[in-house]
């Protein structure tokens, strides 16, 4: 008995050598140090080492935390980032005038908003097409006709330090849209609310309408 326990372990051992050496010379072997499951790691609390900041559809927060140089700040960063990308930034009064431009009843003039179905469905300018840049699949087949023949479409999102109007338009752009018909609405769907803006509940064109807040 003894014996045969010796021998099943020599097999065992030389079967784990053979394996390995296996794997490391395997141009898809399986690397040793790296973590397959990283699901199963506690997610970095925020503000602790390693923790991100998720530029996802979800608010990054309030467009203007601090005082009004903070709000310009971010504004002016994010106009700074959008022109890197060969984007076009579009403030608040610019926007508020193409709303009311007659083009817009036209459809010759298009609101795109960038974030996902909670969101959207819970307030967005009325008229927007949503493009959520993650299913861009669920989207093409009725957005990119409609773009290919506005003259001008207006992309947003929350506003400030979100980017998905930024990647939204992009992709919109990568998709065959001139960049010259492409802006990025800086301030988003939250300087829109808070200057007064009407807001669309529900699907587009749903005619469930949110009473203006009183800038």
């Amino acid at each position: 008995m003894k014996r045969l326990m010796v021998e099943t372990a020599a097999v065992l051992l030389t079967g784990a050598v053979i394996a390995l050496l296996a794997n490391l010379l395997s141009p898809r072997g399986l690397s040793l140090t790296r973590d397959y499951f990283p699901a199963s790691k506690p997610a970095p609390t925020a503000g602790a080492p390693g923790a991100t900041h998720n530029t996802g559809s979800a608010p990054p927060g309030p467009l203007a935390p601090g005082t009004p140089a903070d709000a310009a700040a971010v504004v002016e960063k994010a106009a700074a980032r959008l022109k890197e990308k060969g984007l076009q930034p579009m403030a608040h009064a610019e926007v508020e005038r193409l709303f009311r431009d007659p083009r817009f009843e036209q459809e010759r003039v298009l609101f795109v908003d960038a974030r996902d179905d909670h969101h959207y469905e819970a307030g967005h300018i009325p008229g927007a097409y949503q493009f959520d840049r993650y299913f861009p699949e669920r989207y093409f087949p009725t957005l990119l006709p409609a773009c290919q023949t506005a003259e001008q479409i207006v992309v947003y999102c929350t506003g400030g330090n979100c980017e998905d109007s930024e990647f939204a338009a992009m992709a919109l752009r990568d998709a065959g849209i001139a960049a010259d018909r492409l802006a990025v609405y800086v301030g988003g769907i939250t300087e829109w609310n808070t200057k007064g803006g009407p807001m669309e509940l529900g699907a587009r064109k749903s005619g469930q309408l949110q009473p203006p807040r009183q800038p």
